[in-house]
């Protein structure tokens, strides 16, 4: 009976510890109201609804079979992807060791003391002859902090808030990626494009110079004209070089967002893409669930807004129990018997007093990390809207700019004829006839120029969005 009711004196005032661990009510994370703007989008295309084209799979936006071939390897061999990757695990373990932080460590094992008295103390004086002690033991040690103030609880939930913007931060990765192989892409067929403009102004300027040559020879140019002619040529030569050099940079940065050695990129052609016309917006608070980058600020805030009331648990007192059990004898054959058994607890209460400001400074910091997370989160959609806000109005500016593009171009070719026609029958200088053909190659290549711009600038809508990682 009196052993019942020392355990009952021990585990009373952890049963109401526990008791009152369980009344403490604690402040969940709430989303700062006024967050999102409904104007965050600069733009006279207002929502009408929630859908939002940030919803729709990569696939059904890039259709080039081609390119979703070059996306999909990418996205499992790009060597950021499974960095990423690598943190989620990491992150993960991380949580299931926050899940176990509740449970009491163990350390169970068998102990060896040897141990003899100095002669030289009072102790040793009086036995007068030195004594050795031989201890043998197989014990267990129990350690147990009880969660009395939630601590435990708001550094499990900081660690899953990591964890999950791990996550976040691996889709963030696939968004970008998609975007860049997709930009990439369309980059290498509007330069094979501009190459095969290119390819054929050099075959026309050749015309043109032999041309020349022959109105020399009639005596209605001079060799000025011919010069000039065969400049054009070279100058035309010498953008193909380039546009060479750029195509094959562009393949070998592909190469290495894919995963794999510089190599040619299969690919198609520029006529053969089908992109879409319309993209549906959805409303601004849509990016707070479309957009990694922002979810993953949000988790941030969330981290440091536990990790803040974690700090603030440090105030108060600590509940540990402690208790040992065991063998314990000092001739090892006894080890194994009943008189040998021992058995310990120990309960108590800590509360900081003196710790060199340590726990006020933790606090202080974690409520400076959380004020930062939230501008942080702020500020990620700010950012969000804004490349919203500008690739919306670059991919609705194309069409109107494409059009005068093409306009001016149908005048430099009616100038290219008109002016080669009256230098035919010496009414005009040919320099006039050089001028228009060279206007005529830089609106040819503006406008596919200003194509790709608007492809490009509907790619950065749609990663804008929030889309590309689903």
């Amino acid at each position: 009976m009196k052993n019942i009711s020392k355990i009952k004196n021990i585990f009373l005032p952890v049963l109401l510890l526990a008791i009152l661990a369980s009344c403490v009510a604690t402040k969940k994370y709430e989303r700062p109201t006024g967050i999102v703007d409904e104007k965050l989008f600069r733009t006279d295309l207002l929502p009408k609804d929630s859908s939002s084209i940030a919803n729709v799979s990569w696939k059904e936006i890039f259709t080039d079979v081609t390119l979703q071939k070059h996306i999909s390897k990418a996205l499992e061999n790009n060597l950021d992807i499974r960095i990423a990757l690598q943190n989620i695990i990491s992150a993960e373990s991380y949580l299931k060791q926050s899940k176990s932080a509740y449970l009491p460590t163990i350390n169970v094992g068998p102990n060896y003391t040897f141990g003899t008295q100095s002669l030289n103390t009072a102790s040793g004086q009086m036995l007068s002859q030195r004594k050795y002690n031989n201890t043998f033991d197989f014990s267990g040690n129990v350690n147990w902090e009880i969660d009395i103030w939630g601590k435990m609880a708001a550094q499990e939930r900081a660690q899953l808030a990591e964890y999950l913007g791990t996550v976040s931060a691996h889709q963030s990765i696939k968004s970008d990626l998609v975007a860049a192989v997709a930009n990439a892409y369309y980059q290498l067929l509007t330069f094979d494009e501009q190459k095969r403009i290119i390819n054929e102004t050099i075959k026309i300027r050749n015309k043109n110079l032999e041309t020349t040559k022959a109105l020399k020879e009639a005596g209605i140019l001079t060799e000025v004209a011919v010069q000039q002619s065969q400049a054009l040529v070279y100058n035309a030569e010498s953008l193909l070089v380039n546009i060479d050099v750029q195509i094959e940079l562009l393949e070998n940065t592909m190469s290495l967002l894919m995963g794999i050695p510089s190599r040619k990129i299969e690919r198609t052609t520029l006529s053969q893409q089908n992109f879409p016309q319309q993209f549906s917006l959805g409303f601004p608070a849509n990016l707070l669930s479309n957009r990694p980058d922002v979810k993953m600020a949000e988790y941030d805030l969330m981290n440091a807004f536990e990790l803040t009331k974690a700090a603030k648990a440090q105030f108060y007192p600590t509940l540990r129990i402690t208790g040992s059990t065991g063998l314990q004898s000092s001739n090892i054959d006894d080890l194994f018997n009943l008189n040998s058994i021992f058995a310990n607890v120990v309960g108590g209460l800590v509360q900081p007093v003196l710790n060199k400001r340590q726990i006020r400074t933790q606090y202080e910091v974690s409520l400076a990390n959380q004020e930062k997370a939230y501008f942080n989160f702020k500020k990620s959609l700010l950012n969000a809207g804004k490349e919203v806000s500008d690739a919306l109005k670059t991919y609705s500016a194309q069409d109107n700019f494409i059009s005068l593009k093409q306009k001016e171009l149908e005048a430099y070719q009616k100038s290219v004829e008109f002016s080669q026609q009256l230098v035919n029958y010496g009414m005009a200088n040919y320099l006039e006839v050089l001028n228009a053909s060279v206007n005529q190659l830089n609106s040819e290549l503006n406008i596919s120029n200003a194509k790709f711009a608007k492809m490009q600038a509907g790619i950065e809508l749609y990663r804008a969005l929030g889309g590309g990682w689903k």
